[in-house]
């Protein structure tokens, strides 16, 4: 059963559309993504994810992570008491965060996570690498689940699944980059079971049998999480619905591309092309939802869970427009971005 929209996270016109311009500059996967959804949910996408942009590269780029931690969660203590900083990404945010009641804990746990990878964090375990997924991927699928107006346990926990599984191949896919750049995201106790020494490999990346086991074994783990996460769809409004059945599948794809490549993210990146991308997408706009699982939320995002179904949304929810004025509305964004890109 799905749920209706809720409130058009309306505010200051420009400080939106301020927003929207960050993330067609910045990430133009997640602009594209972004046309599917329903104006109200997107509006408040922009925002949410432009503060996030925000946040990482406040964390990423400067000198001191610590203190640009700091600074960022005094930014979120002005946005929450609803006297944001003179800036439209804060003002933007700052009226998302009260018209949809958006838990503080949300984009706190983002901020952990992302002073969690300036560290160089290792991870001894798989449930270490969920707990570090949840912060950084599955704290996003929580708040698009209350932008998207359903707060109930079930609907965040597939949120957070969908995330973890997101993270999981973002994890397989970059082995090669993240060790070129000195970052490790594969369980150390898997490495050890294989006989890679973490310092050696991340001095000299190779590709081998041992490797390739690791990567299968985090793609292979990722399949329940996509399988729970996609199931959850069907408690969303019936407008988000395509767009993350899309996501999803489009992300989960790279993981059928590097299995193409037979496990191999050191001397290769695994991508999605574009026409690809497109059957998916018509693909996940015929498919039907199927009844979401009746799983408990991982161990690693109950908090999440928690977080969310603790506060109640204040805003109110508009009679969603009809499906096919939304699937006319799709395809002319659609075509409108086609010919900008």
């Amino acid at each position: 059963m799905s749920v209706k929209l809720p409130e058009p996270a309306v505010g200051f016109p420009q400080d939106f559309d301020h927003c929207r311009r960050v993330i067609k500059a910045g990430s133009k996967s997640f602009h594209f993504a972004s046309l599917l959804l329903p104006t109200n949910v997107r509006q408040a996408a922009y925002a949410t994810y432009a503060f996030c942009r925000f946040a990482d590269d406040e964390i990423d780029l400067g000198d001191d992570p610590v203190a640009a931690l700091k600074g960022l969660s005094d930014r979120l203590d002005h946005i929450y008491a609803g006297t944001p900083y003179d800036s439209a990404i804060d003002r933007a945010f700052s009226h998302v965060v009260r018209v949809f009641a958006l838990p503080r804990e949300l984009p706190d746990a983002l901020l952990e996570g992302m002073l969690w990878d300036t560290e160089n964090r290792r991870y001894e375990t798989f449930e270490d690498i969920l707990d570090y997924a949840a912060r950084v991927a599955g704290s996003v699928g929580a708040m698009m689940t209350v932008l998207m107006g359903n707060r109930s346990p079930e609907a965040v926990a597939r949120a957070c699944d969908l995330g973890l599984a997101m993270q999981l191949t973002n994890i397989a896919r970059d082995v090669g980059e993240d060790a070129r750049a000195g970052r490790l995201y594969l369980p150390l106790e898997w490495l050890d079971a294989e006989g890679i020494k973490p310092d050696v490999f991340l001095k000299r990346p190779t590709y081998n049998a041992a490797i390739r086991r690791i990567v299968k074994r985090l793609l292979d783990a990722a399949d329940p999480f996509y399988a729970r996460g996609l199931s959850g769809v069907s408690l969303l409004p019936e407008e988000c619905q395509t767009s993350i059945r899309a996501a999803g599948s489009i992300y989960r794809e790279i993981g059928v591309e590097l299995r193409r490549l037979d496990y191999n993210s050191i001397q290769h990146r695994a991508v999605v092309s574009k026409t690809r991308k497109i059957k998916l997408l018509i693909k996940a706009a015929r498919e039907s939802s199927a009844p979401s699982s009746a799983d408990a939320a991982a161990a690693a995002t109950q908090y999440l869970v928690s977080a969310v179904t603790a506060k109640e949304s204040t805003g109110k929810a508009p009679i969603p427009p009809t499906r096919i004025n939304w699937l006319i509305d799709l395809f002319m964004r659609l075509e409108r971005q086609e010919r900008i890109v």
